[in-house]
């Protein structure tokens, strides 16, 4: 029986798009194609998730890709992209339907430092049991290690959880270490639908 809903938070708590956001920051197209793959593409913007580098070495390493006059850019998208995001309305009724339901909340997200500002942007974190980010405890999604300390941390049976990240390899790597899953594709409806389908008590949205 499902206990507990584990969410991601990228394209599920929160929509993001580096592209969209490298545009807002930019004045032209080629400038906006330069910041996202310097950026949002790359080795550093991992390396933040992981909690493996700080953010000044990271804009360092980006500036030195990039043309003096994106410097100001990249430092613009540490200050601004997540303060520019708004939280998916629609997950967040049905993560409070789900909490009003008695069902056990979680946030098991690959997300950086930032995340304590930014976290408030999704107010309804606030409802949640626990919450555990990659940069906290230096281990990434789909690495097996941090489902195991998920479950370890806050006493949970994989076997009653339920995880929804937008990512197959991340769903697969709940499989393999007992947890069910549903990769989540921005149709909200699909995944009430998915949790119905696993004895979950809440409304399909039909």
């Amino acid at each position: 029986m499902i206990r507990n809903i584990v969410f991601d938070m990228g394209q599920v708590l929160l929509p993001f798009d580096g592209a969209e956001h490298a545009a807002r920051y930019t004045e032209n197209a080629a400038d906006a194609a330069l910041l996202y793959r310097e950026v949002f593409c790359s080795i550093e913007w991992l390396q933040l998730d992981r909690g493996s580098i700080t953010e000044a070495e990271a804009a360092c390493a980006m500036c030195a890709r990039l043309p003096g006059r994106l410097h100001p850019n990249v430092h613009t998208v540490f200050e601004r992209w997540h303060k520019d995001s708004a939280c998916n309305e629609g997950m967040s009724r049905l993560a409070g339907e789900l909490g009003d339901a008695g069902y056990g909340l979680y946030l098991l997200s690959n997300t950086c430092q930032r995340f304590h500002e930014f976290r408030t942007v999704m107010p309804i974190l606030d409802r949640f049991d626990g919450i555990l980010i990659s940069s906290d405890v230096l281990l990434c999604k789909p690495d097996p290690a941090i489902y195991r300390l998920l479950y370890k941390r806050f006493s949970l049976d994989p076997a009653e959880c339920f995880f929804v990240d937008d990512s197959r390899m991340n769903i697969e790597a709940a499989l393999f270490t007992g947890m069910r899953g549903f990769a989540f594709e921005g149709d909200v409806g699909a995944l009430r639908r998915a949790l119905v389908r696993e004895g979950v008590s809440v409304g399909t949205g039909d």
